[in-house]
């Protein structure tokens, strides 16, 4: 039965609120569209998808797409969304089954074989993740599944590969984020090949598609950073002290994506008293929670905190605890939250829960940006398509961090990438001293960790400790000016901060 006329005006209400990024209020108005219609189906789809994508709440996605697949069985979509959300959750094999089903009700839909192969990959099958990518590939040729292909780190194109990639990128009607996935696998072979011009020609061109398609204002971090230090100061946490939630089971790894987090956090997740889980949304989700209901305003962000009582503080490190359970299927005491972009919620973290350890991972600026530059991120990561960007998001994250080092001494671990690959004994050693666990053997031997990874590194991460990407960057050096001029005295510090570590944007 189709839904009634009011039903049909409360349902386009609670669109107008998702887009207006209003998701509580969206997810309410949907709530009761399925009170008064079960069977709704196009709400409880909606919501389902607000629940994974936006409210971070993947066990309860699957429970309303449970009840989508009990009225249509036979719906390989729902089944995918289903894989999805269990992947979300950590639980790969779940994941991949409810693929396999997909798969046998649709076959021949190249999506459906693209998004196996992110699953494959993850869980460390990354022949059978090529196989995947391949099969969507001679399905529908697209970008996508090139990039994929690419994305594997460890695949090399053929002289055929780059000339089917290249016939492709001369189609018409290609859209423009296939084509700019297509120009960084182009880029990836030619820089396989050590045509590093020609390659860096097709990363910018990669990059320069996202930036249209995605846009992004550095200032707005600049503003931010600006912000926080004027809020965070030794008085305030002096102040808020004794708040939050006391439990020491998190674990944060934070910095920029590239930079070398991954790889930490697969030494932490080899330690039998650690788990690690993945990139977590859940921070965003609570800071969105601590501004109170409504749509997220970035600029009063982090000003509201100061309305706080320790009481409040408490509640959302709870929250933000609970929120976590879902992912924390070993039932070890300690876990990984494994976010990059979480250093912007680091005074948050410490006011809601005081015990959580927070580990900075720094890399080499260059070879950081640069390894951005040449990732094709699946969402976020705007900043990341624009060297004059990225190097003023380093700029801002060294200063937002070395205002947190003041404000906070000693409460931030930091790892910097070349020490950890030059002495890897001594600086886990370091680490795991930091989080309050004894060495074990087993966390040096971490490329002997199968637990599932998403993250760009997941094949890199399966190897041993490697030195041959420490000056890859030099290949592209050439055309870095935009980066290295954004980056100023930062990149002539490093490793060390300077004294005002970026050149503020008005």
């Amino acid at each position: 039965m189709a839904p009634s006329p009011d039903l049909q005006a409360l349902f386009r209400q609670s669109e107008s609120a998702l887009r207006a990024s209003d998701f509580a209020g969206s997810a309410q108005l949907l709530q009761q569209c399925l009170a008064q219609a079960p069977d709704f189906t196009a709400a409880r789809r909606n919501y389902a998808s607000l629940l994974l994508k936006q409210l971070g709440d993947p066990a309860g996605a699957i429970a309303q797409i449970d009840i989508l697949l009990q009225d249509e069985p036979g719906n390989a979509r729902f089944h995918a969304f289903r894989a999805g959300a269990l992947g979300l959750t950590g639980d790969y094999d779940g994941a991949l089954g409810a693929y396999d089903v997909a798969l046998t009700l649709s076959p021949a839909d190249a999506g459906l074989w693209l998004r196996y192969g992110h699953a494959l990959k993850t869980s460390g099958r990354a022949g059978d993740a090529q196989i995947a990518y391949a099969k969507s590939n001679a399905l529908q040729p697209s970008g996508e599944a090139w990039w994929s292909l690419a994305d594997l780190k460890t695949h090399r194109f053929t002289t055929n590969d780059l000339s089917d990639m290249r016939s492709l990128m001369q189609r018409s009607n290609l859209q423009h984020a296939d084509r700019a996935m297509l120009h960084f696998a182009i880029a990836k072979a030619l820089e396989d090949a050590g045509d590093y011009r020609t390659a860096f020609q097709h990363y910018n061109s990669g990059n320069t598609l996202k930036r249209v398609l995605q846009g992004y204002n550095p200032s707005e971090l600049t503003a931010y950073v600006d912000r926080a230090a004027a809020l965070f100061t030794p008085a305030f946490f002096a102040e808020h002290a004794g708040g939050g939630d006391p439990a020491p089971d998190p674990i944060f790894v934070v910095g920029l994506p590239r930079s070398g987090s991954t790889l930490v956090e697969q030494i932490l997740a080899s330690h039998s008293a650690i788990e690690g889980t993945m990139e977590l949304s859940d921070m965003i989700a609570v800071a969105r929670a601590a501004m109170g209901p409504g749509p997220f305003d970035f600029n009063s962000y982090p000003g509201a905190l100061t309305n706080l009582d320790p009481e409040a503080l408490r509640a959302l490190g709870a929250d933000y605890l609970a929120r976590t359970r879902v992912y924390r299927r070993a039932g070890k005491p300690l876990f990984i939250d494994k976010m990059p972009n979480n250093f912007v919620h680091t005074g948050l973290i410490h006011l809601i829960l005081p015990n959580a350890k927070i580990i900075d991972v720094r890399r080499h600026p260059l070879a950081c940006c640069l390894s951005a530059f040449k990732q094709h991120f699946a969402v976020g990561q705007n900043f990341s398509y624009d060297l004059s960007h990225l190097g003023h998001y380093y700029a801002d994250y060294v200063r937002l961090m070395a205002h947190v080092d003041d404000a906070l001494p000693g409460r931030v671990h930091r790892v910097f990438y070349e020490d950890l690959v030059a002495d890897p004994e001594n600086e886990v050693h370091r680490l795991l001293a930091y989080c309050g666990v004894p060495f074990e053997a087993q966390a040096l031997r971490f490329h002997e960790n199968r637990r599932a990874v998403r993250t760009a590194s997941a094949e890199q991460v399966r190897r041993p400790i490697f030195t041959d990407g420490l000056e890859s960057w030099r290949n592209f050096e050439p055309w870095l000016n935009p980066l290295k001029a954004t980056l100023g005295p930062v990149l002539e510090a490093y490793p060390d901060v300077p004294v005002t570590p970026v050149t503020k944007i008005r």
